[in-house]
């Protein structure tokens, strides 16, 4: 059942761009057939379908990198076949020639490959052809018409694309922080470690966040359907950066709690709780994004963070457990900054939540003493 499940909901996923490779073909199709003449425009379908496949979530300059692939390849495969004939020796120059014009023209591994492999599908396919670039301009038809497809009749809901790409380097996030306050409470340096390792491979999906949200915004530009979408979009565009700095410095904040537990420091029962509170404020947020509302529970959950960080310090820690409250300070006015405070606010925010209300800037106290922890 729970396969079942699965495979229905990969394939909902799938749905939209199916139907764009569907419509993209057929219009592909007719376009050069029915409107151009051409009596068999086999290359524009199949232009059309590798550009939108290759496409997903990328950028509109790279698919518009492969379109270009598709078109000179096929071209140049024309042009070799009808100055030279067709054969082994054949395919392998056009290959060569093709992977040179792309590297040439600055092309990435996109451009590079669907140059050569065009260029050998145009050779093995047909040895000749009585009509030069007629194949080529198929490419540049289904090409095209893919491009219209994927930013005018169909474009990809850019919010469902960010929140399929937010929601797992979110979790990932939330569950290291988890992991790490157990293993903080329980003195389990092991635990810990884990954690920091499950936050250093989560990096991976941040950057595909990053890559979702670089493709919402440019088909939110170029998709007048989509416009709608800019509103609800700008939480996770303007707080994506922010929440890759937060990782950066929790990351440094477990491996300093890693290194505390292992040298024997004091541990307050309240910074494996402050650490807790950290990660219940990654999990509102990402809730409270998926809801489109405004994340206020969870600014309130990182401040009752740095407010525990702040109470574990005048406890009593040592050279790490400064570490862990200091960073834990910066992760907070991070997230704050992800939730859409500004710098300054952020700041004021967390100095508050710590009781540093008209305390001077760059005053610092030892560790395990009265006073406040490290600016």
């Amino acid at each position: 059942m729970i396969r079942v499940t699965a495979a229905l909901h990969r394939g909902r996923a799938g749905l939209m761009l199916a139907v764009q490779a569907g419509l993209a073909a057929g219009l592909a199709w007719f376009v050069a057939h029915d409107l151009f003449g051409r009596e068999m425009p086999f290359f524009a379908p199949i232009a059309a379908v590798i550009a939108l496949g290759s496409s997903v979530g990328q950028r509109l300059r790279r698919t518009t990198e492969l379109v270009a692939g598709v078109a000179a390849g096929i071209g140049l495969g024309d042009v070799i076949i009808l100055l030279i004939g067709a054969g082994p020796v054949q395919i392998g120059v056009i290959v060569l020639l093709a992977v040179l014009l792309a590297t040439a023209a600055g092309g990435g591994a996109p451009l590079i490959v669907q140059s050569a492999s065009s260029a050998v599908l145009v050779a093995t396919l047909t040895s000749t052809t009585g009509q030069p670039w007629t194949r080529f301009l198929d490419a540049l038809v289904g090409g095209g018409i893919a491009l219209v497809v994927m930013t005018v009749l169909l474009p990809l809901n850019p919010l469902t694309v960010v929140r399929r790409a937010a929601d797992p380097a979110l979790r990932a996030f939330t569950g290291g922080l988890y992991d790490a306050a157990a293993g903080l409470a329980d003195r389990d340096a092991a635990v810990v470690r884990a954690a920091v390792e499950r936050l250093r491979a989560a990096e991976g999906t941040f950057a595909a966040f990053s890559a979702a949200i670089d493709a919402a915004r440019e088909n939110v530009a170029f998709a007048p359907a989509r416009w709608r979408a800019r509103g609800a979009l700008a939480q996770y565009v303007d707080g994506a950066a922010q929440l890759t700095y937060a990782l950066r410095n929790v990351r440094v904040l477990l491996r300093r709690a890693q290194t505390a537990i292992e040298d024997r420091e004091p541990i307050p029962e309240v910074l494996p709780v402050s650490v807790r509170h950290l990660g219940d404020a990654v999990e509102l947020l990402r809730q409270e994004w998926d809801r489109g509302d405004e994340p206020v529970t969870a600014r309130e959950q990182a401040l009752r963070a740095v407010a525990g960080s702040g109470r574990a310090y005048q406890a009593g820690v040592g050279y790490s457990g400064g570490v862990v409250v200091a960073q834990t300070r910066t992760a907070v006015a991070d997230l704050l900054r992800a939730t859409g405070v500004e710098y300054a606010e952020a700041t004021r925010q967390v100095r508050d939540a710590i009781g540093w209300t008209g305390r001077p800037h760059g005053t610092r106290r030892k560790p395990g003493r009265s006073g406040s922890m490290p600016s």
